[in-house]
């Protein structure tokens, strides 16, 4: 008979995670949960300590497997300069002794006694910095050059975001690329449209409507899709566009967009939405619109084959990667092929069912659970260096 599995004692950095997470934040809150369904690894939480009560009901759930550690500051200054220079020696006097430390937002701190799995979400620090604010350029920068020097393994979350990687920071330790997943309990096609309706109503949404969901930053290309939508609109009067994330920095061209476009009345802005409601959303859209410049995973769009929602995306991002032939994909930069894509979904017809189905089966290949256990492959690895 073989050995049982040795159970890991992990540490894992919570303390980035917004109140209203997108993105990487989604990302951790899912490998967080999906970590504490294991029977082999512990996971201490390393939250804010003003965040703690957020994360207790899942250590209460999973008593055996999760435990807390509420030690960062609250104030964002404190926070970095923690999560850089006073986690690592926190970390080392939490008992039981954390023995491998992954940190799910580009960092790592100094001073780590243990080995650490960094995950790298994208690029756009290094190759399009006109995209962010400078502190957050000059931020992460800094934590990508040290964590491609010292971690034993770098998760990436697409091929597309590993190759640029290793080209940009030559790591010492390996690289390895684990997708993110999909929660199918939520993201699903509609077995109960009146439900949907009723929480499509409570947004204020009117149907027929194509939906964005999102950070609105400027690699999303927002004011391409308002120019898009102003060419639908033109032909179907009753069609609205929905903007559901967000503001974030970098807001004048959209702002700029929307005031000029020839139907900003039938232009929604929902800001950010709760998790409930997201799936409906997607559900009832005649098409979901996922133009991004540029990507690290682009979670939404999985989200959207998923639910069986007509996906328009960009040729050559890691969107077209996963989708493959389930989404219309097509230059970001060309106005007008984004408009004839909108129009050809909204037309319908046997292709785009054809790609719904498509969809629909290809987003089953991304689970959290599958996630979750490339993710302690990746920890195993960098503790066996």
């Amino acid at each position: 008979m073989s050995d049982p599995v040795r159970r890991l004692e992990l540490g894992l950095d919570l303390t980035a995670v917004p109140s209203d997470p997108v993105g990487a934040g989604r990302y951790s809150i899912e490998i967080a949960r999906a970590l504490a369904q294991r029977a082999d690894i512990t996971t201490t939480l390393i939250v804010r300590r003003a965040d703690q009560q957020r994360w207790e009901q899942l250590r209460l759930e999973h008593e055996q497997s999760v435990r807390l550690m509420a030690d960062a500051p609250r104030s964002r200054p404190l926070r970095l300069l923690y999560a850089e220079f006073g986690l690592g020696r926190a970390a080392s006097r939490f008992e039981p002794q954390i023995e491998i430390f992954h940190g799910p937002h580009y960092q790592m701190p100094r001073a780590l006694k243990v080995p650490a799995v960094v995950t790298v979400h994208d690029l756009t620090f290094v190759e399009h910095p006109e995209w962010h604010e400078r502190s957050k350029v000059v931020l992460f920068r800094r934590a990508m050059r040290y964590s491609a020097a010292h971690a034993g393994v770098i998760v990436c979350v697409s091929q597309h975001t590993a190759t640029r990687f290793s080209e940009h920071f030559h790591p010492a330790g390996e690289v390895r690329v684990i997708t993110h997943g999909v929660d199918h309990a939520r993201f699903h096609p509609s077995v109960d449209l009146a439900a949907d309706d009723a929480v499509i109503s409570g947004l204020g949404i009117h149907v027929p409507y194509v939906v964005h969901v999102g950070t609105l930053e400027p690699r999303k290309n927002i004011p391409n899709l308002i120019r898009a939508f102003d060419v639908v609109a033109d032909r179907h009067r009753d069609l609205f566009l929905v903007l559901a994330g967000q503001l974030a920095w970098g807001r004048d061209e959209l702002m700029r967009a929307i005031a000029e476009s020839r139907h900003s009345r039938r232009i929604i802005q929902l800001g950010y939405i709760r998790d409930d409601c997201v799936a409906p959303l997607l559900r009832r859209a005649v098409a979901v619109a996922y133009p991004s410049i540029e990507e690290g995973f682009g979670l939404p769009a999985l989200e959207a084959l998923a639910c069986g929602s007509p996906l328009v995306t960009t040729v050559g991002s890691v969107m077209a990667e996963f989708a493959g032939d389930a989404a219309l994909c097509v230059d970001p930069n060309s106005v007008d092929a984004l408009a004839l894509a909108l129009l050809e979904i909204i037309a319908g017809g046997e292709a785009v069912n054809a790609r719904r189905e498509q969809g629909i089966v290809r987003a089953r290949e991304f689970t959290w659970a599958r996630s979750a256990q490339l993710h302690v492959e990746a920890y195993r690895a960098a503790l066996d260096r």
